[in-house]
């Protein structure tokens, strides 16, 4: 995709999907604005990186659609201060958008390969800790806000 059509299809994702859905607070609004989500999807789905739709990840997995994402975000109303649980990496979007937010995100997920593509992905952050596993048996200590859609720890 050219740049161009890349913004107007991020500005489009934003108007037509994501703030219909009441997803309305300005921060979340930029935040998702300002990380790239085409660099987080497969490449042979990258052409839908801002379709409303969840996209197909390996191992039968999805990242949410744009709006699901945006609603997410908003009800966690995440601070700075906040340390973060992530359940199930997946692409590393979400966690991405999740450390802009916090103080810390921890996240984990039990496919190996998804936590070696998100470390690549996330090496910029670094409030973000990887692990490969399950949750409820890494992680004991309480945390302010949990996100994962898969199961509840």
């Amino acid at each position: 995709m050219l740049q161009v059509n890349i913004e107007s299809a991020r500005f489009n994702m934003i108007e037509q999907q994501i703030r219909p859905w009441e997803v309305l607070e300005q921060r979340i609004l930029d935040l998702i604005s300002d990380v790239p989500r085409e660099d987080f999807v497969p490449m042979a789905y990258r052409n839908l990186a801002f379709a409303d739709i969840n996209i197909p990840l390996a191992h039968d997995q999805t990242m949410m659609s744009p709006k699901l994402e945006g609603r997410l975000l908003q009800t966690l109303n995440i601070s700075a201060k906040d340390t973060v649980l992530e359940i199930g990496t997946g692409s590393g979007y979400l966690t991405a958008l999740l450390a802009k937010l916090a103080k810390h995100v921890d996240s984990v997920d039990i496919f190996d390969d998804f936590i070696k593509e998100a470390t690549t992905k996330l090496k910029a952050f670094h409030n973000i800790s990887l692990y490969t596993g399950d949750a409820s048996e890494i992680f004991k200590e309480a945390y302010q806000r949990v996100s994962g859609l898969s199961r509840t720890v």
